[in-house]
């Protein structure tokens, strides 16, 4: 059942198009990922299937009682609000959607407890918290998402989703988290210089399946620039190209031109390893302590940073991990201890906020504040040579700040930061609003970093790459060092408290007694239906499965119905797949229930 249809759609702003002519259909079930480089229109997009913007051309149409909850990049609350009334804001009068006790578990599990504060004492993060919780409440048949990650941590994240992965209507969101779309998704979308391309797949085979066309798309243009230069060869012969029975082949010429002239040189982002050389003395922190009225958050931590640490910084939101950083860079005082700085460690500090920009300056004398030019590995590059290794073409060098996304703006600071060539490199979310190309060329940029690298992420991915130890605030001020990844450290007992947390207990009832005897382990009453038909489901299953890979081989020559199908395959192997784990997972449990084990 299709909830949306967007035909033919175009959309531009002053001289920049954004969107030409793209259509995107959602069925009921879709979860749809919206990629794309920062400024390519994927906000714009949600924002128009929203029914907030309207397209300069083309249509988009909801089906009849199809209802939509949609959850900004930057959401405006209404000051007065407390944080309950907001998060229920959505919720019908006749009660459709999640009642008021549901809210404030989502709430909770989003890390906002005070339920009666007014939104206007809110953080930006805490806004966007209290957002989701409205979007998730709201009653609908699909939910528009714009980097619903962000201002999360990783349990949270992971809560989130959980929570996704089981909703039943259809979802389109835009996020550049890697896993989350992996996780998530069965769909993706990417917005590419106006146009849109559909993958009917999640990220990992996404990648497979772009990296396929681009090079056929590349094959093409390679053929056309070859038959290009034989037809201006034969344009530039004079006469015989003026004939009368030639007038055709000047016209396919001319728009053989226009195509070879106008096809966009392959966009690479990079930017080689720069760094002042780090002496053999870093930084050493000492018994440092910070708190906050009577919040304790870091309690005699000690460390001495090594020359090419890479050190992730891991813990739930408020815990203090921005503060550790500002510590480090001296822009928060300790309440006790010291942080020591060796003469020759030269910082960089990309914070959370993004620093203030003139919105009339313009791009290049942003850069050239920092440095005017910069020797890389490749040779001394100016300041407009990095602009473009960053994909700031130059007619985008001379605009105004104010005229960039707030995506391109973040990497534009970036940049900025990595111009000033430091050795010991901050980072306080660094992927938040970047997109997943400047991301992928940052972990590759650090790598290579001859320095020290601390960095604030709830991005798993990112982390996964960058990091090779980790402070964890695991509450009370303490900070662990630790090795494990962030995985190892949310399972860990006693660590980081989780936001996917079992129901508390209602109260008024007593606690299980230490000294009573263990409960036998046995199956809930949905685990035992479940398993009584998961062997018939597969069976069902694999039958459907067997008819679809039939049906592609009778339908090889008709592309549209083979398209469908290779789709529905995708779908059949993912749920079989789920299926398959599942079976094994309550198979071992009726072995264990079996032999009379004891409830863990």
């Amino acid at each position: 059942m299709i909830v949306l249809s967007a035909d033919k759609v175009s959309k531009s702003y002053s001289e920049k198009m954004l969107l030409e002519s793209v259509s995107l259909f959602l069925n009921e079930g879709d979860k749809v990922g919206v990629l794309g480089v920062n400024g390519s229109g994927k906000s714009t997009l949600l924002r128009m299937i929203a029914g907030l913007e309207q397209p300069d051309s083309g249509t988009v149409m909801r089906a009849a009682g199809a209802r939509i909850a949609y959850l900004p990049q930057s959401p405006n609350m209404d000051g007065d609000n407390t944080v309950l009334r907001q998060a229920l804001a959505g919720v019908t009068p006749d009660g459709n959607g999640l009642g008021e006790y549901e809210v404030k578990a989502i709430l909770d599990r989003l890390g906002i407890s005070d339920f009666d504060a007014p939104v206007a004492r809110l953080s930006g993060g805490e806004k966007k918290r209290v957002a989701i919780a409205g979007a998730l409440a709201a009653p609908c048949e699909l939910l528009v998402l714009d980097e619903p990650t962000n201002h999360l941590d990783i349990a949270m994240i992971v809560w989130l989703e959980e929570f996704l992965q089981k909703f039943k209507g259809a979802i389109l969101m835009v996020t550049h988290d890697r896993y989350f779309l992996e996780r998530v998704t069965n769909r993706i979308v990417e917005i590419d210089r106006g146009a849109l391309f559909n993958y009917p797949c999640n990220y990992s085979k996404f990648l497979e399946m772009r990296a396929q066309r681009e090079e056929m798309a590349q094959g093409a243009l390679r053929k056309e620039r070859s038959l290009y230069r034989r037809e201006l060869e034969w344009m530039q012969q004079g006469a015989k190209a003026r004939g009368t029975k030639s007038r055709d082949r000047i016209e396919r010429f001319e728009a053989l031109q226009g195509r070879v002239q106008t096809a966009a040189p392959e966009a690479k982002l990079e930017i080689s390893s720069v760094a002042t050389r780090l002496g053999k003395k870093t930084m050493q922190m000492q018994s440092v302590s910070k708190a906050f009225g009577e919040r304790q958050l870091i309690k005699d931590f000690d460390y001495t940073l090594l020359r090419e640490d890479r050190i992730g910084i891991i813990g739930r939101n408020g815990c203090g991990k921005t503060t550790l950083l500002k510590l480090i860079a001296g822009i928060e005082p300790p309440d006790s201890g010291e942080v020591i700085t060796g003469d020759t460690v030269k910082l960089g500090y990309f914070s959370q906020e993004c620093e203030e920009m003139d919105p009339d300056l313009r791009v290049i004398d942003y850069i050239r504040q920092s440095a005017g030019q910069i020797v890389t590995a490749d040779g001394t590059l100016s300041a407009s040579q990095m602009l473009e290794r960053f994909l700031f073409p130059a007619d985008v060098q001379w605009k105004p700040v104010g005229k960039l996304s707030g995506g391109e703006r973040r990497r534009l600071y970036l940049l900025k930061v990595l111009m000033e060539a430091p050795n010991v490199l901050l980072l306080d979310e660094p992927t938040n609003d970047l997109d997943i190309e400047t991301m992928t060329v940052l972990e590759a940029y650090l790598e290579g970093f001859s320095g020290a690298v601390l960095v604030v992420s709830h991005d798993r991915f990112f982390l996964d790459r960058v990091a090779d130890k980790y402070f964890v605030f695991t509450g009370g001020g303490v900070v662990k060092q630790s090795l494990d990844g962030y995985a190892e450290v949310l399972d860990a007992p006693g660590d980081m408290p989780k936001a996917v947390d079992a129901p508390k207990k209602s109260a008024g009832k007593r606690e299980t007694d230490a000294n009573a005897p263990a409960r036998k382990l046995r199956f809930t009453y949905r685990e035992q239906v479940e398993y009584d038909g998961i062997e018939g489901a597969i069976a069902e299953l694999e039958r459907k499965l067997g008819e679809v890979e039939e049906g592609m081989g009778r339908h090889a020559s008709d592309y549209v119905r083979l398209g469908e199908l290779a789709s529905e395959k995708e779908r059949l192997e993912h749920e079989l797949a789920e299926k398959m784990e599942r079976w094994v997972y309550l198979s071992d449990l009726a072995e264990k229930i079996g032999e009379g084990l004891p409830h863990s």
